[in-house]
């Protein structure tokens, strides 16, 4: 049974994942900063509020309702998507593109051997 979980937990994919949330977290905490740094600062000078929390609030019957503070989870929604879009996901393609390029550019000149054994090789992982 310890032998099963010690392979699981030293699979590569759990230790990536494992990665993943500690830089998430990390990522979290930068975009955060930003929001309350940047943004709200950004509303509070527009709307003349600190934030979106407040604005459209009604009571039906006793019931507080808060246009804002879907309007801010909106907002933080939109600025988490862009930082990750701009800083994460959008360098690393162009990352993978130029490497692919260069991968495709060594397998032009390489030899008529080592293209022949590439395709074997790449035959037999599609097996």
């Amino acid at each position: 049974m310890l032998q099963g979980f010690k392979a699981f937990v030293l699979r590569g994919n759990v230790l990536d994942l494992a990665v993943a949330v500690v830089i998430g977290a990390s990522f979290t905490a930068i975009v955060n900063s930003l929001l309350r740094g940047l943004v709200n600062p950004l509303v509070a000078a527009i709307l003349g509020k600190p934030n979106l929390d407040s604005v459209g609030t009604f009571t039906v019957n006793g019931a507080d309702f808060s246009v804002g503070i879907v309007l801010t989870a909106i907002i933080n929604f939109i600025v988490v998507v862009a930082a990750i879009y701009f800083i994460v996901v959008l360098p690393m393609n162009k990352l993978m593109t130029s490497r692919l390029l260069r991968t495709e550019e060594s397998v032009e000149d390489a030899s008529e051997e080592v293209v022949l054994l590439r395709e074997i090789r790449d035959a037999l992982k599609n097996r």
